[in-house]
């Protein structure tokens, strides 16, 4: 049997739990605002590569433990040319991460992956797919 005093520190270990918890979600959401806009800088600024003219960063998602970050991207074009930037991305990896360790105070600066944001491509065909079932 627990003793009300054995519930209280139940209760102070589970909230100060769920505090760093969710310190530690907030920081990592932080964090992959911040990749986000670096790393569309570099891409759009710094990278020269022609097929990449396109490509807009959407999102960046970061690993708990920081080492690694889906870099989520949509780019215009056919799919010829997805495929052709989504390579050119992956070449630039290591360039754009090196340049977000420059610019960031990170004790490791993620790997980056980058990965074809399909959201808007979805939601184009549900909006055809709605038009159809109207018609």
């Amino acid at each position: 049997m627990q003793t009300a005093g054995g519930r209280l520190q139940d209760h102070v270990l589970l909230t100060a739990h769920c505090s760093l918890l969710t310190v530690v979600m907030h920081r990592t959401e932080r964090i992959a605002d911040t990749l986000r806009e670096e790393i569309a800088q570099i891409v759009g600024y710094e990278l020269e590569d022609p097929r990449l003219t396109m490509v807009t960063v959407t999102d960046v998602r970061v690993a708990g433990d920081l080492r690694d970050a889906s870099v989520y991207v949509t780019i215009q074009g056919d799919e010829r040319e997805h495929q052709q930037a989504l390579l050119a991305l992956e070449k630039a990896a290591p360039y754009v991460r090196r340049q977000l360790g420059f610019s960031l105070n990170l004790r490791h600066t993620p790997v980056l992956h980058f990965v074809r944001d399909t959201v808007e491509e979805q939601a184009g065909r549900v909006d055809e797919l709605l038009e159809e079932i109207k018609k």
